[in-house]
């Protein structure tokens, strides 16, 4: 018998790979986890066939293939006015959650600590406990999930050593606002606080709102990390690629770690990207395509007793199901899924303390005949 002290012993399956499970047990529409059932542009896998057949198969540069880093450079400079240099301050990942936990693991230190807002993307809590991190964990509330700056600025010590960010924000759906990066300014101003910014829902945001950037602001971007995905960006989140950007100094450590993760991301994909971001049309429109997708949700929901709450931004619809149901978010999400057809994530999953609101998060990165046949027995629920 062989004895384990647990690393992550509060620690078990994502909810996503649970409710994932019990859709394809069930026979349900996973309305679950974030990922489309539609393929992506069919000519940016004839890239990616076309550099496997010109023999771009072996290992690329670690910190990634030189054009697509470029790319990358000039996409965020014409789109938010930053410089950073494709040599020293871009690197290309696994997809945005490598970004994340290398981020935290190459600059985060035992007793750090790390403010975090939930409700929040699950990984980021357990990888600042990985590396002997202390999560300070604030809580926002439904509906706006309003960030409170003077509660924010309580939790800052002596011993805080980064603010990690979602905006758009997965489960929410909200947006940072002008306020609150002035907010975010005054805070870090002066301290050696870093931001990690989860930026891989930024083409997805709604009703003429900017992507508020940490890139768009100079007292940010010299202290932030910034992660993204291609895979939300382009619809194949199988391929897992996204990258990081950040100041060379911040790059440095980064690297270190990711060097020893992943050491470098897959070939012929990172081609293929960098080809297919020279056509700005490719990534410009994806506000349009999903604000579409929202509001023919919304449209096919109206009449349900679901009251869907505010999407500003990411491919996730939040929705309030006290007119249904007064029991956990936990045991409706699963009662919906076999007993109704149709799978979403209870939002206390996201809340480091479980906090439950009575909400579930539904997404509509789906087919509109996927969200007609989920909208029709959602509305007999």
């Amino acid at each position: 018998m062989i004895h384990l002290t647990s690393k992550l012993p509060s620690s078990g399956t994502t909810i996503f790979t649970v409710m994932s499970k019990l859709a394809h047990e069930s026979g349900a529409i996973n309305l679950s986890q974030g990922y489309p059932d539609f393929d992506c542009n069919p000519e940016l896998i004839n890239l990616v066939n076309k550099h496997m057949r010109a023999g771009h198969n072996q290992y690329a540069p670690m910190a990634g293939v030189d054009m697509l880093r470029e790319r990358i450079s000039e996409k965020v400079n014409r789109l938010y006015g930053a410089s950073y240099d494709p040599e020293t301050e871009v690197t290309v990942t696994a997809g945005g959650t490598q970004a994340i936990f290398t981020a935290i693991a190459a600059l985060v230190h035992p007793n750090d600590e790390v403010i975090v807002f939930d409700p929040a993307y699950d990984s980021y809590a357990p990888a600042v406990k990985l590396v002997g991190g202390f999560v300070k964990s604030y809580e926002l509330s439904p509906p706006i999930y309003k960030i409170d700056w003077k509660a924010v600025r309580k939790l800052i010590s002596a011993h805080t050593r980064m603010i990690i960010l979602n905006t758009p924000q997965n489960p929410t759906g909200t947006t940072l606002k002008e306020e609150d990066i002035q907010e975010l300014i005054a805070i870090t101003r002066n301290t050696d606080i870093l931001i990690l910014s989860d930026e891989v829902y930024e083409h997805m945001i709604y009703d003429g709102r900017q992507h508020l950037s940490m890139a768009r602001y100079p007292e940010l971007q010299e202290r932030s990390l910034i992660c993204a995905s291609f895979g939300k960006l382009f619809h194949n989140t199988g391929w897992k690629t996204g990258y990081c950007m950040a100041p060379a100094t911040l790059t440095d450590e980064f690297r270190k770690v990711h060097q020893y993760q992943v050491f470098s991301v897959n070939t012929p994909v990172q081609h293929a990207i960098a080809n297919y971001l020279a056509d700005e049309s490719h990534y410009e429109g994806l506000s349009a395509f999903y604000q579409a997708k929202r509001d023919f949700f919304a449209e096919l929901m109206q009449g349900s007793r679901f009251k869907l709450l505010e999407c500003e931004g990411s491919y996730f619809q939040t929705a309030r199901f006290d007119r249904i149901s007064g029991e956990r978010d936990t045991e409706f999400a699963r009662r919906l899924t076999t007993e109704f057809g149709v799978a979403a994530i209870p939002v206390s999953a996201f809340y480091a303390k479980g906090s439950d609101f009575g909400i579930v998060r539904f997404c509509f990165a789906k087919k509109d005949e996927t969200l007609e046949r989920a909208a029709e027995k959602l509305q007999k629920v």
